[in-house]
């Protein structure tokens, strides 16, 4: 192996060589420490110590990298505490999870260094929006993000490569191409020769290495970053290199040739660059022990300080509360009595509008929000007033522009992501219950992020633009979710979702854009989420519902007579009003949930239970559901109207009355 130490001097090479050995004699101790039960998984980057330790040391501590769970050097190259990361190994609580996900799958704000999850790509995004956030702060930083030769497969890889080339973000794409995506070879995951035909696909500049020398990881990542700090645009890297252990230690390695094997063992990255350094006279073996000794001596004062720490005691409320980043919703009124009427698209666009005014660190990202104004054409005209650089029109990748829009918040800004139509969510569905949802409870980072979902049925467009989605959220903590009913609420509620520092998802009825009109505060305003509406007040029995359903349920009593019904308009799904449900039951006696989604799952099937299990004292009748078909949504009109709960539910109430 050749090395180059032009412009080192022997101080930078003797820093370098402690940099490459703490991450190996780390994993060293650490494989002890497996085999005797006292962590329980490791993922080894024994043989790619290089790739780690030369990309940490060629950025600046302040700029923000993303590192996978090979890449141990990255967490000791930012001086991390061996204590609080040997704790996390461990799964302490003065680890940077508390416990809650392992090994390497954390982040750091104080480090810059954001954590990754177990689906490998989506973390490029993340390093997407860092890079953009860059951008409009005209900070001239770099962002660096890992990736391996088979996480490559995944569409996230595409989408933000697509993206960052697309915006010239100052993005570097690091390619660790170790040849196995656990087991599987490379010639079974692409057919490409190697990662540096991609760059010119994307029009991305891109640059082949030795993964296991040093100073060339070094220097090339080094000259890299200071192109992008210049002038702004990705670069890919890739990083030929080999893991010497399996995939994680369980596996082991016997699917890898033994020849193969034995040709990486001769360009161990460690054993190569102390050879060189002895050979240069700037290291001899005194020094190698003086070094080992101190690395030595923190590495078992960090394991002593973390043995020391029990196990943490688990505690429900505390578990719950870090659900999300803390917030207390302090519910702003309007400053004057103004007030216009306005089509509930136009509230929507209202709401927006006056939150990017109170914003200035909002940005608004969607297909076609920016000139075209959008498909509902809620963001006409902002361009005028915001610029492009707030109001971004995306590629047509729902995964990375998700993935980019956390990215934005963890660098300092809100963001907002506009679903062309909610059906087309399922493209972004991993980074929204995995990402966005997890990441304060994994590791205290927050998701100031609102995904806007312009939803259901009623305007005859079919299986994939018409679905009620919402249920699929409903089951992941850690995301709020809002559904109003009306113009007032929309504008009020997309406010508070924005002012939020938490993820939403605020669905918005397609049908109800330009068919219901309401006198609406002209000024800012919030409404407050968590609580509840009543649409109307009645004595003889509840519906509970939300969205159109209310509309709905208002029709169909105004159809019966002699009959009044207190009708809960929820306006909020997660968290949902359970005392003004239970309020309600107790008044009536008889309640109906009412939504336009399919039956079977819905959101109505949990507040039946909640019901059944807390207000049974008080009720006449069983707790009945009327909802859509279970089946998908159709398109032509008449069977449009028989699949939605419509005109069923005049018979369901007249039922639930005479019961």
């Amino acid at each position: 192996m050749r090395f180059n130490k032009t412009g080192y001097s022997n101080e930078d090479l003797l820093f370098l060589y402690e940099q490459i050995l703490r991450p190996r004699m780390i994993e060293e101790k650490m494989l002890i420490l497996l085999r005797q039960g006292k962590i329980s998984k490791w993922f080894s980057g024994i043989g790619q110590e290089a790739v780690s330790v030369g990309a940490v040391n060629a950025l600046n501590t302040d700029e923000f990298i993303l590192p996978m769970h090979r890449n141990l050097g990255v967490f000791t190259g930012r001086n991390i505490p061996y204590a609080r990361l040997f704790a996390q190994f461990q799964g302490k609580l003065s680890g940077f999870t508390k416990g809650r996900d392992r090994s390497f799958h954390f982040g750091s704000a104080e480090h810059n260094i954001v954590g990754m999850i177990s689906h490998l790509g989506p973390q490029m995004a993340l390093a997407d929006g860092i890079a953009l956030a860059h951008k409009l702060k005209q900070a001239e930083k770099a962002t660096l993000v890992f990736t391996g030769d088979g996480a490559s497969s995944e569409g996230d890889f595409h989408e933000a490569l697509n993206v960052a080339a697309v915006w010239d973000l100052p993005v570097i794409f690091v390619i660790e191409n170790n040849g196995y995506g656990l087991s599987t070879p490379s010639s079974e995951q692409f057919r490409f020769k190697q990662f540096t035909d991609k760059g010119p696909g994307y029009g991305i500049e891109a640059i082949q290495i030795d993964g296991n020398n040093l100073l060339e990881v070094h220097r090339t990542i080094k000259d890299a970053v200071e192109k992008v700090r210049k002038k702004p645009r990705p670069i890919i890297i890739e990083a030929l290199t080999f893991r010497m252990r399996g995939h994680e230690e369980a596996s082991g390695t016997k699917y890898v040739p033994k020849a193969l094997m034995n040709k990486w063992a001769k360009k161990d990255p460690v054993e190569n660059y102390e050879t060189y350094l002895l050979k240069q006279g700037v290291l001899n073996e005194e020094l190698i022990q003086e070094i080992r000794a101190k690395v030595k001596t923190d590495i078992e004062q960090g394991l002593e300080t973390a043995y020391s720490e029990n196990i943490p005691t688990a505690n429900t409320q505390i578990e719950t509360e870090d659900l999300f980043a803390p917030f207390k919703q302090e519910v702003i009124v309007p400053k004057s009595q103004t007030v216009s009427e306005k089509r509930f698209v136009d509230a929507i666009s209202d709401g927006l509008k006056q939150s990017m005014e109170r914003y200035p660190n909002l940005v608004l990202m969607g297909q076609d929000i920016a000139d075209y104004g959008g498909v509902f054409k809620i963001t006409e005209g902002f361009i005028n007033e915001f610029g492009k650089d707030r109001v971004r029109n995306t590629p047509l990748c729902e995964s990375a522009i998700i993935g980019t829009a956390l990215g934005l918040c963890i660098n300092g800004y809100k963001a907002m992501v506009e679903m062309q139509f909610a059906d087309f969510v399922t493209c972004g569905f991993n980074q929204i219950v995995n990402n966005l949802a997890k990441i304060h409870y994994r590791w205290g980072q927050n998701a100031d992020v609102v995904v806007r979902m312009p939803t259901g049925a009623g305007v005859g467009a079919g299986p994939f633009h018409s679905q009620s989605n919402e249920a699929w959220f409903f089951h992941v903590p850690g995301l709020k979710i809002v559904y109003p009913s009306n113009a007032k609420d929309a504008k009020g509620l997309l406010n508070a979702a924005l002012e939020d520092p938490n993820p939403y998802l605020f669905f918005e009825h397609k049908a109800l854009y330009r068919s219901h009109t309401q006198e609406i505060p002209d000024d800012y305003y919030t409404a407050e989420v968590g609580k509840a509406a009543l649409a109307s007040e009645g004595n003889d029995l509840t519906i509970v519902t939300y969205g159109m359903g209310v509309h709905w349920a208002l029709e169909a009593i105004s159809q019966l007579e002699g009959i009044t019904a207190d009708i809960v308009d929820l306006r909020t799904l997660l968290p949902w009003d359970k005392e003004a449900v239970k309020e309600s039951v107790r008044k009536t006696n008889k309640v109906l949930i009412l939504h336009e989604d399919t039956l079977t799952g819905g959101i109505g099937a949990e507040i039946a239970a909640w019901i059944s299990e807390n207000c049974f004292e008080f009720l006449d009748a069983p707790v009945m559901r009327e909802a859509s078909l279970d089946t998908p949504v159709p398109f032509t009109k008449t069977l449009e109207e028989n699949f939605l709960p419509q005109k069923r539910l005049l018979e369901k109430l007249k039922s639930l009355s005479e019961y």
